[in-house]
């Protein structure tokens, strides 16, 4: 609750009307639950998916929803899925758990298990072939966005928190894969060391090369390669400063009009 409050209040005001929350199953508790829909007030509406942790109770559920109760799930395209791939059902008020959220929603997914998924199917799935997995959410409908109130919409909208896993990627790229020392107050400098790097390399791309193809969404490794590994020489002349770059490098372009975007940015005040 502390580091999602931390995170709300680093939202300009001008953009905090309208929140969505997406966590994974860690967010599945009462009190965050609890939390976060107190923090819809007269001017700001917040609205959350979680993850859900299944119990007997829920695989009771889930096995008696009828076959046609279960939709194609869609892609993040919006396209369905055109196979027998996987699906997705409403759950609420069939698994009758008390004390959560009133009208929050259950809803329930499912996947034909991959090999990772052989070892942990519980006997539900394996009598069905189904590995399945529950989302709990305050969605209803959002006002002015068509078919948002539909399971395969809100399955989609939460499975798309995954994109959060490349920033975890980036972050171990840069520094965070392992610890450097056995002292805590060490670590948590090279935390921050490596934080703030993650943060100016998203935002070099945000701001500079959010037009270049194979930049826009490059990989740490991919950045250093073309960009922080630049050739160059620093040379004096006429008391001016020249950034002189190897002309043979295939992205010094890139770097120059990058470099001019970022030196155009208007000061901070």
């Amino acid at each position: 609750m502390t580091v999602l409050d931390q995170a709300l209040a680093q939202i300009p005001g001008s953009s905090s009307a309208k929140i969505l929350i997406r966590l994974d199953g860690a967010g599945a508790t009462h009190d965050l639950h609890e939390h976060m829909e107190k923090l819809t007030t007269t001017r700001r509406r917040v609205r959350f998916t979680t993850g859900w942790t299944i119990t007997p109770t829920d695989e009771t559920a889930i096995a008696e929803l009828p076959e046609h109760a279960w939709e194609y799930s869609l892609k993040q395209d919006g396209d369905l899925h055109d196979d027998d791939h996987s699906g997705v059902a409403e759950l609420t008020g069939l698994n009758r758990r008390e004390g959560w959220l009133k009208g929050m929603r259950l809803i329930v997914r499912r996947v034909r298990p991959s090999g990772r998924h052989t070892e942990n199917l519980t006997s539900l799935e394996k009598k069905t072939g189904w590995k399945y997995s529950i989302i709990a959410t305050n969605i209803t409908k959002l006002w002015g966005v068509a078919g948002s109130h539909q399971v395969q919409w809100i399955d989609a909208l939460h499975r798309h928190h995954a994109v959060v896993e490349d920033r975890v990627r980036t972050n171990k790229a840069m520094g965070l894969h392992n610890l450097p020392a056995k002292s805590w107050t060490a670590n948590r400098s090279w935390m921050l060391a490596a934080n703030v790097a993650a943060d100016l390399d998203a935002w070099l791309r945000l701001l500079a090369l959010h037009d270049q193809d194979d930049l826009a969404d490059a990989e740490p490794q991919t950045m250093r390669m073309r960009i922080y590994h630049q050739a160059g020489r620093l040379a004096r002349h006429a008391r001016v400063r020249h950034l002189r770059l190897d002309a043979s490098w295939p992205w010094a372009t890139t770097f120059t009009l990058a470099w001019n975007r970022l030196t155009c940015q208007p000061q901070t005040t």
